[in-house]
């Protein structure tokens, strides 16, 4: 299996993580080894910071009830008896003018519903994850979307907003995609109002951790060099 811990060492190193990196992989069954999630979240994200925080573990999709956004966005149904809250909650949404209804078919989605969903450090997953999210300042994580077109593996529409959880199966279906966040993410998840997201794509991850040194590097003296052209063209 690839070294995930070095290539979350080496990441980290360069884009200055406030937070470890998540992994997120989407099975049929739960691997060996790994605990089931006991208790209860209010949205799928929060397993995010759960898991930034240093946890390995898994949930089923009854875990993910309690968001109907997010259980759409990865392709949960909800059980017959809160079936109804997914049409209630995009109505709140659009009475209160966060969104229109015609956005609605256009939220990306998994292809299956994933029997488990695994979370992990990124330096500690267990197995291959599909999705890798990081998040960041814009000044640094920016260097993971400048790597991925580096490497040819940017998304055509790179930067996605509300709701965040739809950055994971975008990010699987078209590569390295940015994220604003949305409200609910940043409850959940503590992110703060000076970070946004970047969403890579398990399979890509080696290639654009052996992009983001050239790149930081070239991002360092791009930096002088503006600097210097700042210093002496500008006159206010």
């Amino acid at each position: 299996m690839t070294d995930f811990r070095d290539i979350d060492r080496r990441l980290s190193a360069v884009l200055d993580l406030p937070r470890r990196a998540v992994a997120v992989a989407f099975r049929k069954t739960a691997p060996a080894g790994v605990e089931k999630f006991s208790g209860r979240e209010p949205a799928g994200c929060s397993f995010w910071r759960i898991a930034a925080a240093g946890r390995t573990f898994y949930t089923v999709p009854s875990d993910h009830y309690n968001c109907a956004i997010g259980s759409l966005t990865h392709s949960i149904p909800l059980p017959k008896e809160r079936a109804a809250q997914l049409d209630e909650t995009i109505s709140f949404m659009v009475e209160l003018g966060y969104m229109k209804m015609k956005e609605v078919p256009w939220i990306p989605q998994l292809p299956d519903t994933p029997g488990v969903v695994i979370y992990a450090p990124l330096g500690d997953t267990p197995l291959d994850p599909d999705v890798v999210i990081f998040a960041g300042r814009p000044g640094r994580v920016m260097l993971l979307q400048e790597a991925a077109v580096r490497a040819g593996v940017g998304a055509p529409a790179p930067l996605f907003g509300r709701p965040t959880c739809m950055a994971l199966p975008a990010a699987m279906a078209s590569g390295v995609v940015a994220s604003t966040g949305c409200v609910g993410n940043r409850t959940y998840t503590d992110l703060g109002e000076d970070e946004m997201y970047v969403a890579v794509p398990g399979k890509d991850l080696v290639r654009i951790a052996d992009e983001v040194q050239a790149i930081a590097a070239a991002n360092d003296r791009l930096s002088e060099y503006h600097r210097d052209r700042r210093k002496s063209l500008s006159t206010e």
